[in-house]
């Protein structure tokens, strides 16, 4: 079948509805998530909340937030308007000497950086992990373990920012599964080797949460070399698809080939405003080293599961939207507008009963997720109130991501740009006196575990003023969106009456589920979670489709389609 307005065929593009787009993208990136819970779960049995699962956080932490400056939301929101019009223009040979410049641009740029920061490895760790120089009388010094940490992890940078663009390539093509996959290699990779090297290790060890500092070392490091083999194979494994996409590629650095320009102007910006959001991410990332032991490893974890709807259920129709929204920008503004209005309903039709179903399972899906091992209760009880207090910004990151899409599809990068800085400082200013005086509050106060436990011994709700920070700069986030894209005449009014519909049925969805959690006799954490936790969401989902919610019909359409 041809690409409909692409110029040109696209042998096995995928489906152009922008619900089947979505829902290509929402599944290769819940492949790619539940490897991510997977991986998680592998660190939180070996490493638990302890010194070494806050280093490993942290040596992820930094050469990812440098991609994301780079890569995925900046080339998408810069790159793929410019390609996506070229190819709507039917000038495939253009766009192919168009990503050929990017691609070379990248690569030198890429690659500069990342051995930087090989190079600079302890430098980068004293300014962004200051809090493990003053480790005072903690029995791990955590600064070496970080340095040589980063020095492994900091090559996949520029392997991530290649597969950034690797992905806009193909979701220009209107090819979603591939590139949102991917990401299941890397975490594969981290598993392979943490799970390797612990099977061979551990044999001669007490057990889990007694490991000597030896064996933990050994099982840190091997994380991280399997990180940067993961890089690898997820930019390697979309290489074949994009050469067959892609027509007239021609790698070079030149500034001179068209629509170069064009993407650099909005690059600059957008950068800038990508650069403010991973200053906040470093910024929380840096308090956070100041904080008790386990407050770094913590706050990972709660954000795994945080960002999981918003990649569901968010990322995955704005990424599908963009390159729509750009081919409609300049044609018919006004059907764009009620795609992203529609686009907002979808997304709220999953992100509200997700939030609702947090705030009320939250203990019970981080003891189902990462309950094993060295992971015990204590560690379990952080995690979900740091989850809890991420939550309550959900909805807004979430709808936050789409309208940050409609600004770059209208050609306008500076108002999110700003507007991301406004929120980071916001955040801070919430995050850091709330920081200060809960990290002297033990969570074994708060009469979540027994008072005495050793796990809990070391754990203080510190990084809890970090997750409330972070709420609180999502929803002025997201009023900021909406005036601006008022201003610009392209108002999206937010579903308030949808919203509320459907709170209201997952709150009720929730009393039956909290009833079945109280019935239970004592089982497995992972059971219990997926007996509560899936009862809650047929619940959801059947009262939805009783009560015909006409957000739930684009999905009983593609049920009827696959089973015809």
């Amino acid at each position: 079948m041809s690409e409909p307005g692409a110029g040109g065929g696209d042998p096995g593009g995928a489906a152009t509805g922008g619900g089947s787009r979505s829902s290509v993208v929402a599944a290769g990136i819940l492949l790619s998530r539940v490897m991510g819970l997977v991986r998680q779960r592998a660190v939180a049995h070996y490493l638990g909340t302890s010194p070494w699962a806050d280093v490993f956080t942290f040596a992820l932490r930094a050469p990812n937030a440098l991609q994301n400056l780079l890569g995925e939301g900046t080339l998408s929101a810069s790159f793929i308007p410019v390609y996506s019009r070229m190819l709507e223009e039917g000038r495939r040979e253009d766009a192919g000497r168009l990503a050929g410049a990017v691609f070379g641009l990248l690569l030198a740029l890429a690659a500069g950086l990342a051995l930087i920061g090989v190079l600079l490895a302890e430098p980068i760790v004293t300014v962004l992990g200051s809090g493990f120089l003053e480790e005072g009388e903690t029995a791990v010094d955590r600064f070496p373990l970080a340095v040589t940490a980063v020095r492994i992890t900091f090559p996949m940078t520029g392997v991530l920012v290649l597969h950034a663009w690797a992905l806009g390539v193909l979701n220009s093509h209107r090819r979603f599964f591939l590139p949102y996959v991917a990401p299941v290699l890397w975490n594969a990779a981290i598993i392979a080797f943490l799970v390797g090297v612990g099977t061979l290790l551990v044999a001669g060890e007490p057990g889990p949460g007694r490991l000597s500092e030896a064996t933990l070392d050994r099982l840190l490091f091997a994380a991280c070399l399997g990180a940067l083999v993961g890089g690898f194979l997820q930019f390697l494994v979309q290489v074949p698809l994009v050469w067959r996409v892609v027509r007239g590629f021609r790698l070079s650095v030149s500034t001179r080939v068209e629509g170069v320009s064009r993407t650099l102007r909005a690059f600059g910006p957008i950068v800038a405003g990508r650069g403010v959001v991973q200053l906040g991410s470093y910024l929380d990332l840096w308090l956070a080293t100041f904080l008790a032991e386990g407050a770094v490893s913590a706050l990972g974890y709660a954000q795994v599961l945080y960002v999981l709807p918003i990649s569901l259920f968010a990322m995955s129709v704005a990424a599908a939207e963009l390159p729509e929204l750009s081919r409609l920008a300049d044609t018919d503004p006004e059907a764009g507008r009620r795609r992203v209005e529609r686009s907002l309903r979808q997304i709220a039709f999953l992100v509200v009963p997700t939030a609702v179903g947090y705030l009320a399972f939250g203990y019970l899906l981080a003891g189902a997720v990462y309950r094993t091992g060295s992971f015990g209760a204590a560690s379990t009880a952080l995690v979900a109130l740091l989850l809890a207090a991420y939550t309550l910004g959900l909805p807004a990151s979430a709808a936050s991501r789409l309208l940050q899409n409609a600004f770059f599809a209208l050609g306008e990068t500076r108002t999110p740009a700003t507007v991301a800085a406004q929120r980071v400082f916001l955040a801070a200013g919430v995050a850091v006196p709330l920081m200060v005086v809960l990290d002297r509050v033990p969570l074994e106060r708060l009469g979540l575990v027994p008072t005495g436990a050793a796990e809990a011994a070391d754990l203080r709700l510190g990084a809890l003023g970090l997750a409330l920070g972070s709420a609180v700069g999502a929803w002025y986030e997201i009023v900021r969106l909406v005036r601006g894209l008022r201003r610009r005449e392209a108002a999206v009014p937010l579903p308030g009456r949808a919203l509320a519909r459907m709170a209201g049925l997952a709150a009720l969805a929730a009393l039956p589920a909290t009833l079945l959690w109280r019935l239970l006799p004592p089982l497995h954490p992972a059971l219990l979670g997926l007996a509560v936790l899936g009862a809650f969401a047929a619940l959801y989902l059947g009262g939805a489709a009783l009560a015909r919610f006409p957000e739930i019909e684009p999905w009983i359409g593609r049920l009827r389609r696959r089973g015809r």
